[in-house]
């Protein structure tokens, strides 16, 4: 007799979620779902609700419309895509793990062991270098042995090669923890090959689904090697409408409107598809 599965637990949902600033949507009917050891990657170009989907996610902004729901006594651990640090002043890496609240010795010293950095515990954080200022980041959220841990953009200011190693942390410590993550990337075409979901917002959800693996791609191990194709993946989609230069809306039919219509989504492959081919960074709302 076959066993079935045990239903992985959900620990935060949106459903049809939108905030609204004064004269327009920031984001629209989002359909998103975290569960315990899932890794779910949200990409999208500038502007597209990235950010401000975290926020709902993280209890940060009510959304106007629709309802996120969230595991009770869910414990969200939180790396900003930017932290406001006075560069002047004095802050080494442990102070800088007491920022928002006292934190026992022990407790800091596992979660730097925990990213790699418990020997530069007394540095200043203006000598970190990128890698390790994102990775001291990292253990603060750790500290707080989150069930949902929310990144956005980790691997700001990084080598490629601190990518990929910070890649494989996030990874490794959602094997260890089971925790969700939810992973925010501005990098419109280079994902975690781990991710369970991509979702693709512009606005809206685009669409969303399993990352394909480029690990048998000549041209992605050309450019990144083979320990990079392993790690790294490509997500290619469709759409049935397209968003115009101007904000405006072509849709499958031809016709172009300001706005998305409500049913909107990637159902008709046929009539236009891309991949996305080209890096882009930047800031979201």
């Amino acid at each position: 007799m076959t066993v079935p599965s045990p239903v992985p637990e959900t620990l935060v949902q949106l459903t049809n979620a939108g905030v609204r600033a004064p004269d327009r949507w920031l984001v629209r009917g989002v359909e998103l779902a975290v569960h315990r050891g899932e890794i779910v990657t949200l990409i999208g170009p500038n502007g597209s609700g990235k950010s401000t989907t975290a926020k709902m996610v993280t209890g940060v902004r009510r959304p106007d419309e629709g309802r996120v729901r969230r595991l009770p006594g869910l414990v969200v651990g939180y790396v900003p895509q930017k932290l406001a640090i006075d560069w002047t002043l004095p802050l080494t890496v442990e102070r800088l793990m007491r920022l928002t609240g006292p934190q026992p010795a022990e407790a800091i010293k596992a979660a730097l062991d925990e990213v790699g950095i418990a020997h530069l515990a007394q540095a200043p954080v203006q000598a970190l270098s990128g890698g390790e200022f994102q990775r001291a980041l990292l253990a603060r959220a750790m500290i707080r042995k989150p069930d949902l841990l929310v990144l956005d953009e980790p691997v700001q200011g990084v080598d490629f090669t601190g990518e990929l190693a910070m890649y494989e942390l996030i990874g490794a410590i959602r094997d260890r923890t089971r925790c969700g993550v939810l992973l925010i990337s501005h990098d419109l075409h280079v994902v975690m090959a781990r991710t369970d979901t991509v979702i693709c917002l512009n606005g809206h959800v685009c669409c969303s689904g399993t990352p394909e693996s480029v690990t048998q791609s000549p041209e992605y191990r050309r450019l990144f090697g083979s320990r990079g194709a392993e790690m790294l993946a490509i997500y290619r989609h469709h759409h049935d409408h397209t968003h115009l230069p101007d904000g405006s809306v072509r849709h499958a039919d031809g016709t172009v409107t300001r706005d998305c219509h409500p049913g909107d989504g990637h159902h008709d492959h046929a009539r236009h598809a891309h991949d996305h081919t080209q890096a882009e960074t930047g800031h979201d709302v």
